[in-house]
């Protein structure tokens, strides 16, 4: 195993480095099973990023005319805008779920069940074991008669409450269940911290696509990292990302090579 670190100014500079790299640092593997399951790929055998300003804009690639290629991700797909009918703000941090999908990220940050033994507990007032609190329509909701939390506006109010210096305070995706899924999420938590009141992100995918899922997905985390912050109170920090499962499929390869100026042939 051969961990791979990239220290980066910003999400670009992570992007790029990621990118020529991984062409050099990569493993080529074929996907035995998931969505490009025959295809082959290259892979990190484990990722590191340190982006010590994930909010300098712009946050997507830097693209040079002179490469003849198109970024991989459009602002109107983050932002929403002409073609898209969701963006990928609206997936990160709302509950919207369209038909067919079996989760959303947002659906697992703003959306999440209260129930089994921590329903029990929470009903029972069994305070000395779970948090409870009271429902206030936005961290502690009722939707058909079935109790649900945001753990997005339960981390904000949490950190306004009881102070910074807090270790449980992770925004979760995964769960134990989702192995049972043909495609589980990529993105299983993201991790928080505030430190010198300035709120810094923990960040891990399980698997991750390099070319346009990663400026994507941070693009979009890094939009909830401002959020939670302007909301607690402090400022924008760094963001730290990591992957067993960083990856450029063949598709890509070519125009990786030449986003970096490599030998296509």
């Amino acid at each position: 195993m051969q961990p791979h670190t990239v220290h980066a100014r910003d999400l670009p500079d992570l992007w790029f480095q990621a990118v020529h790299d991984i062409l050099d640092h990569g493993r080529r593997f074929t996907v035995d099973r998931g969505s490009y399951a025959g295809q082959t790929r290259l892979e990190y055998d484990y990722f590191i990023g340190h982006v010590k300003h994930p909010g300098t804009q712009p946050l997507l690639p830097d693209i040079p005319p002179g490469c003849g290629i198109p970024n991989p991700v459009e602002e109107a797909y983050i932002y929403g805008g002409q073609g898209y009918q969701r963006s990928y703000i609206e997936y990160l941090m709302t509950g919207h779920k369209e038909p067919g999908e079996s989760y959303t990220y947002g659906e697992r940050l703003t959306h999440v069940p209260l129930d089994g033994d921590k329903l029990a507990w929470w009903q029972g007032e069994q305070t000395e074991i779970i948090d409870r609190r009271e429902p206030d329509g936005k961290i502690v909701f009722e939707d058909q008669g079935q109790l649900y939390i945001n753990q997005i506006e339960w981390i904000i109010d949490t950190y306004k409450q009881h102070g910074y210096r807090n270790n449980q305070m992770v925004l979760q995706v995964a769960h134990p269940s989702d192995l049972s899924l043909v495609d589980p999420p990529c993105l299983r938590s993201i991790d928080t911290r505030i430190q010198d009141n300035t709120l810094h992100f923990f960040v891990y995918f399980r698997s991750w696509d390099l070319w346009g899922g990663l400026p994507a997905n941070l693009a979009g985390i890094q939009n909830l990292k401002e959020y939670m912050a302007g909301a607690i109170g402090v400022k924008d920090g760094e963001m730290i990302v990591e992957s067993k499962g960083l990856h450029l499929y063949g598709y890509a390869e070519d125009l990786a090579k030449l986003r970096c100026l490599r030998d296509t042939v």
